[in-house]
């Protein structure tokens, strides 16, 4: 079989951006389908996947090593996503839509668009935005980090930096949040943020609503707890302390 190249493997690791770890296996329809469109064997493509995981320090930190395996070239590919997340992503990301083999209806998120945007690039936008959502709803395993809720229909990605506010980091996981709706939203209103030791703070403009029953059991409960952190790319701590500073209401 002839070498990996550049864009093999970077269509690679995307697709391994956008699978929990557990179902890296031969078996997965992207992984099949992904084998089909570059040549090559779903085993093959599967042991890839593994393959990057070695170089994913959360998957090694938590005891699953991967294969071990990563080429030089491995490396090179894992390190330009680190630098430039927005980029690569969108790179591939037509390929990656194709591959995931997305329906029309799946690519209509509530993401805001300026008004002067062409269909053309909104479709685009909407492509990578979904590519986002699966590359965050993946490390969390569809699982809101603070409340707990597992029900995908009620989840959003959110952005710790907002969409519009830092195009580089747009598509770059650890910018990312798996939320309950209510969450994403208090947390984008500044009601709500995350501290880079990734504890919980409630603003005081909903810490003194305790007579509101509703509210203290979702979100005022959420203070001092903390967030039930990705299998893989964890928040970034600037990124945090951004949104502490320019977002949150203290």
């Amino acid at each position: 079989m002839n070498k990996w190249t550049v864009e093999e493997l970077t269509l690679a690791l995307a697709l391994y951006c956008q699978l929990p770890f557990g179902k890296m296996h031969s078996r997965n329809q992207d992984i099949i389908r992904l084998a089909e469109k570059i040549g090559r064997t779903p085993s093959a493509v599967a042991m890839k996947l593994v393959n990057f995981a070695s170089l994913d320090p959360e998957i090694v930190n938590s005891g699953r090593s991967g294969l071990g395996n990563a080429s030089v070239l491995d490396r090179q590919v894992w390190e330009k996503f680190q630098k430039n997340w927005d980029g690569e992503i969108s790179s591939v990301a037509d390929q990656l839509v194709t591959v995931a083999d997305v329906k029309a209806e799946e690519l209509e998120e509530d993401l805001p668009l300026p008004v002067d945007t062409t269909r053309k690039a909104a479709v685009e936008v909407r492509k990578k935005q979904y590519i986002f959502r699966r590359m965050v709803m993946s490390s969390y395993v569809s699982i809101c980090c603070m409340s707990g809720l597992s029900e995908p229909r009620l989840l959003v990605a959110s952005h710790i930096m907002p969409w519009n506010r830092s195009n580089e980091n747009r598509l770059n996981p650890r910018n990312g949040l798996c939320l309950s709706v209510l969450h994403d939203k208090a947390f984008d209103r500044g009601l709500l943020t995350v501290l880079p030791d990734y504890s919980i703070v409630a603003s005081s403009e909903i810490s003194k609503l305790r007579d509101d029953k509703f509210i203290q059991e979702t979100l005022i409960s959420c203070h001092g707890k903390q967030i039930t952190l990705p299998e893989k790319f964890h928040p970034d701590p600037e990124f945090l302390i951004w949104h502490n500073e320019n977002i949150f209401k203290s």
